[in-house]
This record gives C-alpha cells, sequence and structure tokens, in this order.
C-alpha cells in the first residue's frame, strides 16, 4: 500500500440498494425501554432498514451490484473478480459471493467473502486495488452488504437501535490516464488497513463457529447475536479513524485541506464529529446519512457515497476520504479522486 504518484486504478460505478420497510425510533419505543429523544442525541439515528422475509443478503448484493454495473458501463460478464464484505452471509459455506455470481451472471472468476466488519468495503477496495495496479486483472466488482436485522436481538436496546440492513457496490477498472477537468490524475490514490485482536470480544457474534457451535442453550441466550460493549469501542474509533485517514493522506502526499469529502462509515454521529474536529476539517464537507440509514456495517460507506454521487453532490475530479472501523477491531481508510 505505497504512495502511488499516478493513480492505476479508477473507480467505474457506483451503487447502493435499501430495503423498502422503514423502521423508526417510535417503531422502536413499542418494541424497548427507549425513546426517540434517547437514540437521537447518543446516535444521531431516526431511522433504519429493515429486509422482508424472503430475502437474502446476495439479493440485497445482487440489487446494489446490478445499479453500479449500470453506472459504471460494464456488463457483469466483464467481471474478472467478486469481493463481497459481509458479516451476515447467506450461510456460513460457501460464500455469499459465489451465489451473487450467479444471480449477476458472472463468469467462472474468483468470488470470494471477506469479514472486517464495518471496515469491510475499505478492506476490498484496497484488495480490488492490488489486482489492478498490477494489471492481474481489469474489472472487479467489491460489494459491502449487511443483512443485520437478522443478527440483532431486538430485546437489546444497547444494540437493536443502532443497526440497519442495505447494500453499495463498486466497480473498479484500470485508470487509464484518466484526469479531472483540472488536470489531476483520477483514481485510488492511497488506502492504509489495520487491524488490532486485543478489543475482539469488545463486538461479536458469539455462537456459531468452533469456539461455540450452535446449540438450543446458545439460541435462547441469544448468543447467535450481535454483542457489543460499546465504550470499549468508542475510545478507540475516534483516535483510529483519524489515524488512519492521516495515513492514507501522507501517503498520498496530501493534506486535509486537499480534500473535498470526508465518506466516513456511519456508525455513530458522536464518532464522526469527533473525528471530524481532530482532522480539522469543516463540518459541511462531512458525508452523513445515519439519521436515514443508521449503522449498515459494511455497506455503510459505499451507501454514502453513491447517494452523494447520484444526487449531484459530489462530482467527478472531486477528492474523497473514506475511512472506517468495525469489529476485529479492523479499521482503514482510502482516498480517490472520482
Amino acid at each position: 500500500m505505497s504512495q502511488l504518484t499516478t493513480p492505476r486504478t479508477r473507480i467505474l460505478g457506483t451503487g447502493h440498494y435499501l430495503p423498502e420497510i422503514v423502521r423508526t425510533n417510535h417503531d422502536l419505543e413499542k418494541m424497548v425501554d427507549t425513546t426517540d429523544a434517547w437514540i437521537t442525541e447518543r446516535t444521531g439515528i431516526k431511522e433504519r432498514r429493515i429486509t422482508p422475509d424472503g430475502m437474502v443478503t446476495s439479493d440485497l448484493a445482487r440489487f446494489a451490484a446490478e445499479r453500479a454495473l449500470e453506472n459504471a458501463g460494464v456488463s457483469a460478464k466483464d467481471l474478472d473478480m467478486i469481493v463481497v464484505g459481509t458479516v451476515t452471509p447467506d450461510m456460513p459455506m460457501p460464500a455469499t459471493a459465489v451465489f451473487l455470481q450467479q444471480k449477476l451472471g458472472a463468469p467462472v472468476c474468483p468470488a470470494f467473502d471477506l469479514s472486517a466488519a464495518c471496515a469491510g468495503f475499505i478492506f476490498g477496495m484496497s484488495i480490488a486495488d492490488q489486482f489492478i495496479a498490477t494489471g492481474a486483472m481489469k474489472r472487479i466488482l467489491i460489494v459491502g452488504v449487511e443483512l443485520l436485522s437478522r443478527v440483532i436481538n431486538w430485546n437489546d436496546r444497547t444494540t437493536c437501535v443502532l443497526f440497519g440492513d442495505g447494500a453499495g457496490a463498486m466497480v473498479l477498472g484500470p485508470a487509464e490516464g484518466a484526469v479531472s477537468e483540472s488536470g489531476k490524475p483520477r483514481g485510488v490514490l492511497s488506502t492504509k488497513l489495520l487491524s488490532d485482536g486485543a478489543l475482539a470480544h469488545s463486538l461479536m457474534i458469539p455462537a456459531g463457529g468452533s469456539v461455540a457451535p450452535m446449540s438450543h442453550e446458545l439460541l435462547e441466550l441469544h448468543q447467535n447475536k450481535v454483542h457489543m460493549r460499546g465504550q470499549d469501542i468508542f475510545k478507540v474509533a475516534v483516535k483510529n479513524l483519524y489515524s488512519a485517514s492521516k495515513n492514507a493522506l501522507d501517503l498520498a502526499g496530501m493534506t486535509p485541506d486537499e480534500v473535498d469529502w470526508i465518506c466516513p462509515h456511519q456508525a455513530n454521529m458522536r464518532i464522526i464529529d469527533l473525528a471530524v474536529q481532530r482532522l480539522a476539517v469543516k463540518r459541511e464537507r462531512v458525508l452523513t446519512n445515519i439519521d436515514r440509514v443508521g449503522n449498515t456495517s459494511s455497506a455503510s460507506i459505499p451507501i454514502l457515497l453513491d447517494e452523494s454521487i447520484r444526487s449531484g453532490k459530489v462530482k467527478t475530479g472531486e477528492t474523497v476520504l473514506m475511512c472506517a472501523l468495525g469489529a476485529g477491531i479492523s479499521w482503514g481508510s482510502a482516498l480517490v479522486r472520482l
């Protein structure tokens, strides 16, 4: 992940999908001991999307991927690789990416999942960038997708207020000398990935693996649901998001003032505000949608980026700094000129 003076990879297209069912804070007031005011003050979230019965993770991924492919002007048959970031796969085995491959009609190619939780999409971008930068591949689809509503204990007010469902996708390809109107090279300028297992138990789904194979007893204890020590994550989130962002800027030889937009993972509005303060970036340059979609984990950044591009807020030639932190704990950043 060394500095690239001239980008070798660029974003060809983006897409996203949000389920139609909306669950508001007022809905949650009827389910658990909480209030709209309490949730809004502590998280910035007002509502989140819920996937209807009959749909699975690869369905959400497909809708987002099709929009990204259309936006890129690329056929699924042109893809050389599919990478899916998710912690809520269709099933433990095989990868959700192979189900997506089939639903898209993509050719035989590498298709795999990666598990970095909320940082999953950034990890996927960096992996794709390496393959394209070396010339090994030409068209790679990255999807961040989560169906978190099915791994949340809806009786646990500390977690059920935070998460929502959704999918975001991106097609990456060779930069091929593309430049902005100002003459600056377009593409991935730098990425930075990090993990620290010291806080692995602070955000996890305890049961379902080799440590605790699923059983009736564990199901009754909701060990198949998300468990989080919120204060542990909050303490490191601001520091790590800042450091990863600063590292990505340093690798590209840029300063925060040269970035047009910050596209942070939508975990908690207080975390976003504090991280932005440390970067000394004006609040109006920070993209957010947490009030409408909540925390969609690995889908968070690509959903937000695609919404911002399609609305015309973020334009071709502008620089975007993406940063995320999630379970693992894993965190990272990517700096891109669109």
